[in-house]
């Protein structure tokens, strides 16, 4: 293809195909991921519609497909047997054994491609953010990952459904997304960047109280979307319009004036948002646009009277049409924008239903006391207390002198002293698994990290098939190629988030980390420690009985010796 690097691996893409409704594609992972492909002018990948049902009606997409993209249409028994394994969308290098699944990993992923095919579009790699993290952060652990990701497309998703035939209930996402476009968007250069804002509100006759007014309450909401789009947002737009340019901020022509440089920083205006993630366009903003675009429509069909609820949401949406080269990948996929009149911020409370997540400040206020203590207390009570299985053979080793170069953790580049723990960690799981895996089983080492235990039990067990899944690419790019230097057949590599893996397995070796059962390192109090170990203990344990309930004979063991990791319990679950 015309400008697409040779050295570029094939690879193919596959998306999920549903149910279309109206111009509506489920689920909604493969309207982002098209649009995202449109508006990245990307043709690398073949990209391949999964018919979930034989009743879809092929001819009806082209209305909702960009032109501009070949489309080949397959079932899910055609797919891939590592791709078989995950939820789409998902991305394979071939010859198969490379996998990208997940909304998120594979919208990056193409982001990444896209610019390594053609490094003039820097604009596309910006979609990345600051230090290239939107979205790198999996959902599990990121509440806004997980919004964007997960639950505001599955919450529309539902939406249209129940839009159709009776009037729809607001997600509560909906109102959680407008809450966040309410909140300060704080960024690296933030205080600079407050203080050209203060210069520029005195320069236009506006008063500091502004900016004191918005500390004092948690969420505040301008009086009028006038004030955010014109005078109040003027540096926010600036700044964000310089980055979409891809230029440098320009920096003020002199030094701010004193009574400028001397105000305190609580007494700055905050930055407003300009786009989802704060002031600049942002992959975050590419997955968000398909799915208010069609929560809107139904709004102004079937609710207009409840689009005033949303001035903030509305004003992102106007804004993002202005973004170079989104109305021409929407109009390529379907999206026909809506022109939204300026709405006015009602003086109505916040919605007060909006249950979330306590963020950190929250976690460590006055009434989070104890710690894990009490907890542990009432679990003692009922008589739940932990109980380790006696470690089998305590004393057994690999032999690693006569094994590959490449199956030593050494070959990771870390210091003598980890290699060994790490070696030691290695015997504990090899010899568990190697004693339970017969020919034919499929063992998936959950957060591979760089594959120490796939690799050495792929090497060590060339009939069973081997799965590493792992969120972090490099880890999983360097797996790769320690694999390959040994020549292993018997091995796949998944990046992924857990929940994206749907395969069946006979053995899965996982380490859970949570809370205080994550505080085991040696550098830690040595009291601290032991109520560490218990919770991790406690959390094993917890594990363990899911697995036994779900039909697996299991066993808690600790590792040997106990100084290989301050997280060494090994949870070994066998079908029944």
């Amino acid at each position: 293809m015309k400008g697409i690097k040779k050295s570029l691996t094939e690879e193919y893409l596959y998306l999920e195909l549903s149910q279309q409704i109206g111009g509506y594609i489920f689920p909604l992972h493969t309207s982002v991921t098209l649009f995202l492909l449109s508006y990245c002018d990307c043709k690398i990948f073949k990209v391949c519609l999964v018919l979930t049902t034989e009743s879809t009606d092929v001819s009806l997409l082209r209305s909702v497909l960009s032109k501009d993209v070949e489309i080949h249409i397959t079932s899910r028994q055609e797919l891939p047997p590592v791709v078989q394994n995950c939820r789409l969308p998902a991305v394979v290098e071939r010859p198969d054994s490379f996998c990208r699944a997940g909304l998120a990993v594979v919208l990056r992923h193409i982001i990444q491609k896209s610019y390594e095919s053609d490094p003039s579009k820097k604009e596309i790699l910006e979609l990345l953010g600051f230090k290239k993290t939107c979205l790198k952060a999996c959902a599990e652990v990121s509440q806004w990952t997980r919004l964007c990701e997960l639950t505001i497309p599955v919450a529309i998703e539902n939406f249209l459904r129940e839009s159709s035939d009776q009037p729809p209930t607001i997600p509560a996402e909906i109102l959680e997304l407008e809450k966040k476009l309410s909140e300060p968007v704080r960024v690296h250069n933030d205080d600079k960047l407050r203080r050209q804002k203060l210069k520029q509100q005195k320069a236009a006759g506006a008063g500091p109280s502004l900016a004191k007014e918005k500390t004092k309450n948690k969420v505040h909401r301008p009086e009028t979307s006038e004030a955010v789009d014109s005078s109040s947002a003027s540096l926010e737009l600036q700044v964000a319009l310089s980055k979409l340019l891809v230029q440098e901020e320009s920096a003020p022509a002199n030094r701010e004036p004193s009574h400028i440089r001397k105000t305190k920083a609580s007494d700055l205006p905050p930055l407003e948002h300009v786009f989802a993630e704060g002031l600049y366009f942002t992959l975050a903003d590419i997955v968000l646009l398909p799915c208010i675009h069609h929560f809107l429509v139904i709004i102004c069909k079937k609710l207009p009277e409840k689009l005033v609820e949303f001035p903030l949401l509305a004003a992102w949406y106007r804004r993002i049409q202005e973004v170079p080269r989104v109305k021409t990948a929407a109009s390529q996929c379907g999206i026909q924008f809506l022109h939204l009149p300026e709405l006015q911020t009602s003086s109505n409370e916040w919605h007060p239903n909006l249950d979330e997540v306590p963020c950190v400040e929250e976690q460590n206020d006055s009434s989070f006391i104890g710690g894990p203590r009490p907890t542990m207390t009432k679990l003692m009570e009922k008589g739940i207390e932990v109980m380790f299985s006696p470690h089998p053979c305590p004393t057994w080793t690999l032999d690693w002198n006569t094994l590959p170069a490449a199956v030593s953790p050494k070959e990771g580049k870390m210091s003598s002293d980890r290699a060994l723990r790490k070696q030691q960690q290695l015997n504990n799981l090899v010899y568990v698994v190697t004693n339970q895996a017969k020919p034919g089983d499929r063992i998936v080492d959950f957060c591979s990290g760089g594959g120490h235990v796939g690799i050495v039990l792929a090497h060590m067990l060339p009939s069973c098939q081997v799965i590493l899944i792992e969120n972090k690419e490099l880890s999983l790019i360097r797996a790769k190629k320690r694999s390959d230097e040994l020549g292993l057949s018997n091995i796949w590599f998944i990046q992924a988030n857990m929940e994206y893996f749907t395969g069946i397995f006979n053995i899965g070796e996982h380490m859970i980390l949570c809370r205080f059962a994550d505080q085991t390192a040696v550098q830690l109090p040595p009291q601290r420690r032991l109520i560490g170990k218990q919770c991790m203990c406690l959390v094993d344990l917890d594990r363990a009985r899911a697995a036994e309930e779900r039909g697996y004979s299991v066993q808690v063991i600790s590792m040997e010796p106990e100084s290989c990791s301050p997280k060494n319990n090994m949870i070994v679950g066998v079908p029944v």
